[in-house]
Order: C-alpha cells, then structure tokens, then sequence
C-alpha cells in the first residue's frame, strides 16, 4: 500500500526511478514525463522583430484594392471563356473523328459490296454463249485476211474516226 500511495504522489512505477531535482520536487524520465503548457512556453519566448520594410510588404500582401479585384474577376471570366471554347473545339474534333470513321466503315463496306457484285457479274458470263448467240443468231463472222486495218497512234488507249477509212 505504500508503494502505491508513492507512485500516485511521484507519478511514476516501480521499475522508474525518481530522481529528485532539488526542493523535495522529482522528475520521471520516459513517456510518463508531465507535459508543461505549451501556451506559456510560446509566450515566453521572444517575439523576433520586423523590419519596417518587410511589415509594410506584408501589409501590401494582405491589402487588395478594387483594381487588382476587379483585374482577378476579368482574369478569371476570360480563363472561363477559354476554357469553354477549347472544350466546345475538343467535342467538335470528337465529333469528326467519329464522323469520318463511321464514313469510313461505310466506305469500305461499299468496296466489299462493289467487288463482290463484280466477282458474282464476271463469274456469271459465259463466253461461249455469247459466241454462240453472236455466230448464230446475229449473223456474225470472224474477219477475213486483209480486213483488219492497222493505224498508228500517238495516244495508245483509243483512235477517233474522223474519216471514212480507204478500201
């Protein structure tokens, strides 16, 4: 019972020695130490001074006048502005990118459709019938020796007929 009326009174367990500082008073050492007042430790020490140039600079800081407000408000609608119509030009880019990729895809399947189309067309003729046909019932005939007429030209994709040709 005496060792703990001692340790309420020094604040302090067994294992924790307690030294005394002089005038009867102990101190712990450890994490039980006695926190002192921080308030009074901040107002003990000494405030450190100002030059008149740097208060007057910090009063200037902490002053703002209807000018340099006013200058911020116009700042910042101008900064809105910009924003919004860089924002509207990013959703117009979208927009054609995606336009063009759907015309894209659209394109191509087109192309797809169109050789096809071809693919089915050039497969379907038969040659020989038309022969046949030209041969039979038009009355058509290979050319003779003789009738095939040859003409230079200075443009080799087609020749105009201006004239009749000689026999």
């Amino acid at each position: 019972m005496a060792t703990t009326q001692k340790r309420r009174q020094t604040g302090r367990t067994a294992s924790q020695p307690a030294r005394t500082a002089g005038r009867g008073s102990y101190y712990v050492q450890g994490n039980v130490v006695r926190k002192l007042d921080v308030t009074k430790e901040i107002e003990r020490q000494p405030q450190k001074k100002i030059s008149n140039a740097a208060r007057k600079n910090r009063e200037k800081a902490n002053h703002m006048n209807v000018g340099y407000v006013l200058f911020l408000c116009a700042a910042l609608v101008a900064t809105g502005l910009i924003l919004i119509r860089y924002i509207g030009l990013q959703s117009d880019i979208t927009n054609s990118v995606q336009h063009i990729s759907a015309l894209e895809s659209q394109l191509n399947e087109l192309k797809l459709a169109n050789d096809e189309e071809y693919s089915r067309i050039t497969s379907s003729i038969d040659l020989e019938e038309i022969k046949r046909i030209a041969i039979q019932e038009l009355g058509m005939q290979y050319a003779e020796e003789g009738q095939v007429v040859t003409f230079a030209s200075e443009n080799s994709d087609y020749v105009k007929q201006m004239a009749d040709i000689p026999q």
